[in-house]
């Protein structure tokens, strides 16, 4: 499965970092956010995309994982020539993650 079916994410941008949220639904949806999202996946997710190191903090409180993409906008979302060059899209594609449940 993908993890939009359990969960929802919103990113933004600080320069050349993406911070993402992802969210899970209940309790049970977060054991398996926990399990199989990553620093490892992650990195292997967004490869050709952030290029300095992920960063992962779990937020039990809130059935929730912050993620940060460093060197993932190409400097800066003013100075990035891709066509999309802002954080807000990663959000959408990080639940575009397959995973298993």
């Amino acid at each position: 499965m993908r993890l939009v079916d359990i969960a929802h994410a919103r990113s933004g941008d600080k320069g050349d970092r993406a911070d993402i949220g992802l969210f899970a639904r209940n309790a049970a949806d977060y054991a398996v956010i926990k399990r199989e999202v990553t620093v490892q996946r992650i990195a292997e997710h967004f490869k050709g995309i952030a290029e300095g190191p992920v960063e992962l903090w779990p937020l039990d409180n809130l059935w929730a994982i912050k993620i940060v993409l460093n060197g993932a906008l190409q400097g800066n979302a003013a100075r990035s020539l891709r066509s999309d060059n802002l954080g807000k899209c990663l959000a959408a594609a990080l639940l575009r993650m397959e995973i298993e449940t």
